[in-house]
Order: C-alpha cells, then sequence, then structure tokens
C-alpha cells in the first residue's frame, strides 16, 4: 500500500487535459508543467512526508505571473499523485472589505482605497483561517473576494474546505516580501507616489504594516515558491491581460465600475511597483523554489534551495 505523501499511480495525462480545459489554457501549459511542475509537487510532497504536519506553502509572483494557475495545478497533482489534502488561498480574498477601505483612506491615506498593498488585506482573519485548516476538524470557510465588485463576497458564497489538511498554498504578489529602510522609502519610485504621497505617509504606513503583521505571518510557513518577472516593465501587460480575462468572464457586463480601462491599470499597478520591484531584488536568495520567467511568462529555468525562509 502507497503511504500519504508518497508517488502514487494515477492518469496524468487525463490531469493535465480536464486541467487545461477547466482554466482555459493552451496545450503547452502541460509540457510546462511536465518539466517544472511535478518536480515542484515532488519536492513539496516530500517536505510534508518529512514534516509529518500540515505544510504551509507560500507563493510569491507579480501580478499576471500565473501563480494562482500554479497552485491550482498543485492542488491537482498533490491530491490525485501523493494521496495529499490540498487546499489552495490567494492572499486576495482577505482583502478588507469596500467599506473598511473607504475608512482607512479617510483616516490614515486617500491611497488605502484601493486594494492590493500590504494593510488592506485583513492578516488576522488570515491567520485564524490557517490555524483553524491546521488544527480544526470539519469544514472550514474561506472568504472570497469579487475583484469586479471591489468586494468581499457574503460569507454563504465562501469556499469550503475539510481541515486538517496535509497542504495549504497560499499565493499573492506580496507573499515574503519585507520591509524597506527609511532610506529606500525617501524617494518616490514613480508619479503616484510623487504625486499622491509627497510626504511619504501612505509608503510608510504600508512599510510598517509589513513589518508589524505580515512579516510574522511569513514566519509561520515552511516552504516558498517565487514566480520571479524579468521586471516590472511587462508587468502591465501582465495585468491588462488579467483585466481582459475577467471582462469576458462577466461578458457583457463590462460596463461595471470597476472593470478597468489601460489608462487606469497603469495608474492601479503603480500602487504595487515599489514592492513588486523589491521582492524581485530581495525575495529570489530566500525562497526554495525559485522560477525564472521571460517576458512572456516561459520558465528560463528553476533553482532548488534546501534551507531558505523570507522570515
Amino acid at each position: 500500500m502507497t503511504a500519504v505523501g508518497e508517488k502514487q499511480d494515477g492518469n496524468l495525462e487525463l490531469i493535465f487535459e480536464q486541467f487545461l480545459q477547466k482554466e482555459d489554457l493552451p496545450e503547452r501549459y502541460a509540457a510546462t508543467a511536465r518539466q517544472w511542475f511535478l518536480p515542484l509537487a515532488s519536492q513539496i510532497a516530500a517536505a510534508q512526508l518529512k514534516a509529518g504536519k500540515t505544510l504551509l506553502v507560500g507563493v510569491n509572483g507579480s501580478q499576471g505571473s500565473g501563480k494562482s494557475t500554479l497552485c491550482a495545478l498543485l492542488r491537482e497533482v498533490l491530491q490525485s499523485q501523493y494521496g495529499l489534502s490540498v487546499a489552495d488561498l490567494s492572499i486576495d480574498d482577505f482583502y478588507l472589505t469596500h467599506a473598511e477601505r473607504q475608512t482607512l483612506a479617510r483616516d490614515i491615506h486617500p491611497l488605502l482605497a484601493t486594494r492590493g498593498v500590504p494593510g488592506t488585506h485583513d492578516v488576522d482573519l488570515l491567520t485564524t483561517v490557517l490555524e483553524q485548516l491546521i488544527s480544526h476538524e470539519g469544514p472550514v470557510r474561506v472568504p472570497r473576494f469579487d475583484k469586479a465588485t471591489d468586494d468581499r463576497v457574503a460569507p454563504d458564497h465562501w469556499s469550503l474546505f475539510t481541515a486538517p489538511l496535509d497542504v495549504v498554498l497560499v499565493e499573492g504578489w506580496c507573499m515574503g516580501i519585507t520591509h524597506q529602510s527609511p532610506v529606500e522609502l525617501a524617494t518616490p519610485v514613480n508619479a503616484l507616489e510623487a504625486d499622491d504621497d509627497g510626504d511619504a505617509v501612505w509608503r510608510h504606513w504600508v512599510n510598517e504594516q509589513l513589518l508589524a503583521q505580515y512579516e510574522p505571518l511569513y514566519g509561520r510557513f515552511d516552504f516558498w515558491v517565487m514566480l520571479q518577472a524579468p521586471g516590472f516593465d511587462c508587468i502591465h501587460r501582465w495585468r491588462l491581460e488579467q483585466e481582459n480575462k475577467l471582462r469576458d468572464r462577466l461578458g457583457k457586463q463590462a460596463g461595471s465600475p470597476h472593470i478597468m480601462s489601460e489608462a487606469a491599470i497603469a495608474r492601479f499597478i503603480q500602487h504595487y511597483q515599489r514592492l513588486t520591484e523589491h521582492g524581485l531584488r530581495t525575495l529570489p536568495d530566500r525562497v526554495n523554489v525559485l522560477f525564472r520567467l521571460d517576458e512572456e511568462r516561459e520558465i528560463m529555468d528553476a533553482r532548488h534551495f534546501r534551507e531558505r525562509t523570507p522570515g
């Protein structure tokens, strides 16, 4: 009998076929998965077997890098090929509600009305959910955030996972990124910071949230993966592709005020630029597995390290 966490026989071709169809992915993604992501799944399964407990896996990647798709695939493979119970979560689903961000915008800084930067997530809720997925027995509700309405969905539409789990994957653009020094914060990195945060109140507050809330959260994770973009310049195009997919999903409802134009996206991603670039510089040396991407999001190479942690 094969033990949980050890390689099992399974129809990978069928899994890939169904996954490509479900995620609307090109056929070449299966080749990428075989070459790069099956070894990653094996490494995660081995780490979980060695740990003998719920393995918390953090996955970092800039907007549009493919981290959500990677986590969905890892969940399928780890469940079907290794017999592991897995949840794949996004830190995006833990954004503060629209009303809560409006309060931050009024009380601290107007830029905090826009979701995304550290300080606009409910880290306490994420921590509670992770603890439940590790130690609770039975169903655990995980929030969902609807980017089309820019708000959290009602609790009766939250996702359900049965705990305890063997592996919990948490992906996000800011996962693992640590705070900056005061010197690094002094100079604006783009027009948004120069024009809307000239006194640096917003970026200092975000930096404080990283140090106080996010870094302790990162310390709970056992294993880290990064999809490293070649630079920030290509992220505008990647993010635009994401918005077009959202528009297609909503069909003729493209008139929604939360479907962004190209100009709006160009402004939106400036909120992320500082920490994205900081993460691209500092995080690769502190993860367990690093995938380096080209401008078309194709993997150029992978680097595997045994002992790394962003904490």
